[in-house]
């Protein structure tokens, strides 16, 4: 165990003492960070790159003094690991720690403060040391709603990605439940990944890797085989799967910056007609992502002349409209909204639009509102008789709400009323 009488030493006597104590956990072995184990964690999984870690810490100088403390702050102090977010001690420190673990860390300047120091703390050029507890730690979240997890066991090199149309060189072990179900090295354009049978989630996570990084995802179902599973590989309905995936190589598409106005609408075609497939097969999150290309190369251009703004308003109609249709399958209705509105700026009078909307807002009990929709709809298109069937429906909504509104409100007086009888039998005195 060491004490603070440890710390009371100058730098040469300080390594010295953790070096004979303590093991050098620096990927050079240059004694930059020497930790002693001051209690043992629980033994398993560690942390890896890119994990959200929370620890507890204190800080001193090797004379004993101390400039930081996150207890006292009473406090957790929480980071990603290996993202250059904190000091290079840290970085490699924490990665060799157990959940529960707490060590001391003897850090040589250059894993530290450097050359300058912290003014009013810490000298120029100074080791300093940290104790540190391993509260907890978990995957780096890739999605908003936590469908997949990131655990990185190798870095890759550089700082490019591949991007939506990349081509992509991987290896792939897929399992379920601890079981090995696939192992394949593969290639596959990214925004495609299913014409290779490989799960969304996968494919999803290819713009955060780099060339030569393994890392661990972990999927919900929405990312992985859904409710239908994968019977040849004897995976359920709504299993949870995990796939280890290396990214050999890749070469990345060409940006929307790079390309001129004729490539991205001779491109739109090709990319419109891929979602398209993937709609009629059911795939409706591999066709959002195909739909979502056309708007990012198209959003922003305003051709040259009347025939070549057209086409461009065009594309940008069909991908808002179709991605609508998407999202009402997957009854995600106000992003349903958020698109019919974006069509209904470029083109008011645009039925479908103005019916999806009015689906989608029929949908969420927003009747008055959907009934709105459906009647510019006839306004449009008198012979619409869809429109004209979802207007009964939502007059007849709009009445039931009202008659259980009634309800309500006839109970609620019911119960005062009786509340208030009461009050007159039984009357309360107050001194």
């Amino acid at each position: 165990m060491t004490t603070d009488q440890d710390l009371s030493l100058d730098g040469k006597s300080a390594t010295a003492r953790f070096a004979a104590k303590g093991i050098d956990v620096t990927p050079c072995k240059d004694q930059g960070v020497i930790k002693v184990v001051k209690r043992p964690g629980v033994e398993g999984d560690r942390p890896m790159i890119g994990d959200r870690v929370t620890v507890h810490y204190t800080g001193k100088l090797v004379n004993g003094k101390k400039f930081d403390c996150s207890r006292e702050r009473k406090e957790p102090f929480s980071f990603n690991l290996g993202k250059g977010q904190v000091l290079k001690a840290w970085d490699v420190g924490v990665l060799s720690m157990q959940r529960g673990e707490v060590c001391t860390f003897l850090c040589k300047p250059e894993y530290a403060y450097g050359c300058a120091g912290n003014p009013d703390k810490i000298p120029p050029n100074s080791l300093v040391v940290f104790e540190m507890e391993l509260l907890k730690f978990e995957g780096e979240t890739l999605t908003d709603d936590g469908g997949i997890v990131r655990r990185i066991k190798l870095k890759g090199d550089g700082y490019t990605n591949p991007n939506d149309g990349a081509s992509v060189d991987v290896h792939l072990e897929g399992s379920c439940d601890g079981r090995l179900f696939e192992s394949r090295d593969v290639s596959f354009i990214v925004g495609e990944a299913e014409d290779k049978g490989i799960p969304l989630g996968v494919d999803r996570a290819m713009d955060k890797m780099q060339k030569g990084e393994c890392c661990v995802l972990h999927l919900k179902p929405k990312y992985g085989f859904g409710s239908e599973g994968k019977p040849e590989y004897k995976i359920g309905p709504d299993k949870n799967i995990t796939y280890e995936v290396t990214l050999k190589d890749f070469k990345k598409a060409k940006e929307t910056w790079e390309m001129d106005l004729m490539e991205k609408l001779d491109l739109a075609d090709a990319v419109k007609n891929k979602g398209n497939q993937y709609f009629k097969a059911g795939r409706y999150q591999q066709a959002i992502v195909q739909y979502h290309r056309i708007i990012t190369w198209l959003e922003m251009e305003c051709g040259t002349g009347i025939e070549q703004q057209k086409r461009i308003q065009d594309y940008e109609i069909t991908a808002h409209l179709n991605l609508a249709l998407c999202f009402l399958r997957t009854k995600e209705f106000s992003l349903v909204v958020d698109n019919c509105n974006k069509v209904i700026e470029l083109d008011e009078c645009n039925e479908k639009a103005l019916y999806r909307r009015g689906e989608a807002r029929l949908l969420r009990n927003e009747f008055t509102l959907a009934m709105a929709d459906f009647q510019q709809v006839l306004q449009v298109n008198p012979t619409n008789r869809a429109a004209r069937a979802q207007i009964s429906i939502c007059q007849s909504k709009i009445k039931e709400h009202h008659e259980q509104d009634k309800k309500t409100y006839a109970n609620m007086f019911q119960k005062f009323a009786e509340r208030d009888t009461k009050v007159r039998k039984h009357p309360i005195f107050c001194n």
